[in-house]
């Protein structure tokens, strides 16, 4: 059906047509207009699931859920809908990166409200409300600046944003998050302060195969997943936490319960649709005629691999921007040895200038180092890999060209920094 004009007055809204996907970015575009790849919007997805439309649609009638309470199994969630829990499992059993037997699996909207809910959890197990102490929270630099800004907006009388990890130095609990592969740097972390009184919360939203080679399955305390990174579906706001401790599952669905009464039972539903047909398309024998479309993490890391060589290219010929180097390492899902294909480029200006300033002097709107925890990080920007081809296509083309202020010889050689990845 022909979608109205006025989209508020519509009854039917085409999920491509609301999100614009397919025309984001005019290839023609006048160099005069600015190219935003601040967000990690991940579309990149969407030539994949347009394959399997059919294969993946879920029908919803008027009359479903109409109730808070959509699971009786008093063993789960009673907000999970059946069979997300299990779904939940399999996909991390398929693919390998995490450890859930024994763990509680708590769904939210997505993973970031599940990072304030840890929070809370994890501060009130510490101070029950006889100090005043608020409990720091900190990142090792460069870290995902919403960290920060999520933790001021809470105002809480119990915990507090305290910046980067690696100049943390005080006694008592704290709480570090651990980013990994990191936001914006694409790393494998590590904790990094190792004091007692340490809790931890893993932020793995990019451990998946596409993005870095999975090693073994994460085995932590408190591990957060989301869609929106994983499959694409950044819309369905869905994510997870995987935690081990009774006590610290239990303030979390508590905070659930009270803050949003349940995570929205329509995009469960989806969630569970698009994981069992990722874990189907890799555990169940095609069957014949052989299906030709990629699978996803097959066609992900394709993707992501090819942006990588050619977006390297255009760095190195460049001689503007250094770029992370990554150390090899076998991916047991894949089966393959190859270098990490993080969801962002992490660039660095080779003689030290504002790196935004260069950017925007390309016509290109990046995210500036300094909001990733670190003064010294201007010299910084972020630049997302997930977009749309027609997006990442003219991000090449607009890196290909050298910023004005930097003349014909204003430049120094500096070799790239060689990480490994560690």
């Amino acid at each position: 059906m022909e979608q109205s004009k006025d989209m508020s007055n519509s009854s039917h809204i085409n999920g491509s047509q609301a999100n614009n996907i397919e025309e984001n970015i005019d290839p023609n575009s006048s160099d005069d207009v600015p190219l935003d790849v601040d967000l990690g919007d991940p579309v990149m997805y969407y030539p994949y699931w347009k394959t399997v439309d059919e294969e993946c649609s879920v029908t919803i009638k008027a009359s479903d859920f109409l109730s808070y309470f959509v699971n009786p199994n008093k063993d789960e969630f009673i907000y999970h809908v059946p069979g997300f829990t299990d779904a939940v499992r399999r996909i991390h059993r398929v693919v390998g990166n995490a450890v859930t037997e024994g763990r509680y699996i708590i769904g939210g909207t997505g993973s970031s409200q599940l990072f304030n809910y840890l929070l809370r959890a994890l501060s009130s197990k510490v101070n029950s409300g006889t100090t005043n102490k608020r409990i720091p929270v900190v990142c090792a630099a460069p870290f995902y600046g919403l960290f920060g800004a999520s933790v001021d907006s809470e105002k809480s009388a119990m915990y507090e944003w305290r910046g980067d990890a690696l100049t943390f130095d005080e006694e008592g609990p704290y709480i570090e998050v651990v980013t990994s592969p990191n936001n914006p740097d694409g790393l494998i972390r590590k904790p990094v302060v190792n004091r007692p009184g340490e809790m931890l919360i893993h932020d793995l939203a990019y451990y998946w195969p596409q993005y870095t080679p999975t090693t073994a399955p994460a085995d932590y305390d408190n591990m957060l997943f989301t869609m929106s990174k994983f499959t694409g579906h950044a819309g369905s706001r869905v994510g997870w936490a995987i935690v081990k401790d009774p006590e610290i599952a239990s303030m979390m669905t508590t905070q659930v319960f009270l803050r949003t009464i349940g995570c929205c039972q329509e995009g469960q539903l989806r969630a569970i649709k698009i994981l069992e047909f990722i874990a189907d398309s890799y555990e169940k024998p095609p069957i014949p005629p052989a299906p030709t479309t990629e699978r996803l993490f097959e066609f992900g890391y394709r993707v992501m691999n090819e942006r990588w060589n050619k977006i390297k290219a255009v760095i190195k010929s460049g001689n503007v921007f250094n770029l992370l180097e990554y150390r090899p390492q076998h991916c047991n899902f894949l089966g393959t040895v190859h270098n990490p294909t993080p969801a962002f480029a992490w660039l660095e200006s080779k003689n030290g200038d504002d790196a935004s300033q260069l950017m925007s002097e390309l016509k290109i709107q990046a995210r500036n180092g300094a909001m990733f925890g670190s003064s010294e990080h201007k010299k910084c920007v972020r630049i997302t890999l997930v977009g749309s081809e027609d997006q990442f296509n003219l991000l090449l083309r607009r890196l290909s060209s050298r910023p004005a202020s930097l003349g014909i010889d204003g430049v120094t050689s500096f070799s790239k920094l060689d990480v490994n990845g560690s």
